[in-house]
């Protein structure tokens, strides 16, 4: 059993010194472009991590976070629930597909901004036309991801299935969801990738709080510290909800593999 085990834990211990040392070339590579440029327009990483403890001490981050946590949050959920069941039903009926096949290519090729633009002007300026932008602009990634998921369900189980007259709900939990998980898991992960860059546009465009509405702020002020910091504090947290969430259930999605 040790023979087994003790090359896992090499292979993970190689795998973290090479992450630590990329983390540190990455940040070498920052101080000495900041020290050729001498500019405040690329400042160095200890000035942005000064200003990042500044605005965390102020609170002003803090709030901000919170508020495109928020927005990212419910946006996703709905997005993710909607896109899974709309992915099921077209997977599950050809007409339907084919009739709907046409409007998910349309909305795959829509730019996000021209969408969140939309929403704002049929909408107005508020918190349902930005949740709204970015679950449509999210929404045909999933139900894409799930329905292809849907099509690669094997027939033969679900075949068993009725044979030994598992019944839908024994089915489902038995059957089919194990099959879907996977898609749903992959949906999920490049899902907030997407997801959170769109909910800082739409806190740009047309909101007067958030993560995307102060970055526009420092924009104006041409405070790259500033940006930078922001963009760091935000950047750690999903990569916290990457590694702690998304990632544990991905290994839970792929353990048959091993």
């Amino acid at each position: 059993m040790s023979h087994i085990l003790f090359p896992m834990t090499e292979n993970t211990a190689s795998s973290s010194l090479v992450a630590v040392a990329s983390l540190i070339t990455l940040l070498l590579v920052w101080q000495l472009s900041a020290l050729a440029f001498s500019s405040p327009l690329l400042p160095a990483p200890l000035i942005v991590m000064k200003v990042l403890v500044e605005q965390l001490q102020s609170g002003a981050l803090l709030s901000n976070l919170g508020i495109t946590l928020a927005r990212l949050t419910v946006s996703f959920f709905l997005a993710m629930i909607l896109g899974t069941t709309i992915g099921i039903l077209l997977g599950r009926n050809k007409q339907l597909d084919s009739f709907f096949d046409s409007w998910l290519i349309i909305f795959l090729n829509i730019p996000a901004l021209v969408t969140i633009i939309l929403c704002y002007v049929w909408f107005g300026l508020d918190e349902f036309a930005a949740i709204l932008a970015v679950v449509i602009n999210k929404l045909p990634n999933v139900v894409v991801t799930l329905r292809e998921g849907t099509r690669a369900i094997d027939k033969t189980l679900l075949e068993m299935a009725q044979i030994y007259r598992f019944g839908r709900i024994r089915t489902l939990s038995h059957v089919i969801w194990p099959q879907l998980y996977p898609f749903l898991i992959a949906a999920a992960r490049t899902g907030l990738a997407l997801i959170w860059k769109i909910v800082l546009v739409v806190e740009l465009l047309g909101r007067s709080d958030g993560m995307g509405y102060q970055l526009h702020v420092f924009f104006q002020l041409f405070d790259v510290a500033s940006i930078l910091a922001y963009t760091i504090a935000f950047i750690a947290v999903i990569q916290v909800i990457e590694w702690g969430i998304l990632k544990p259930l991905d290994r839970h999605a792929q353990r048959w593999r091993r």
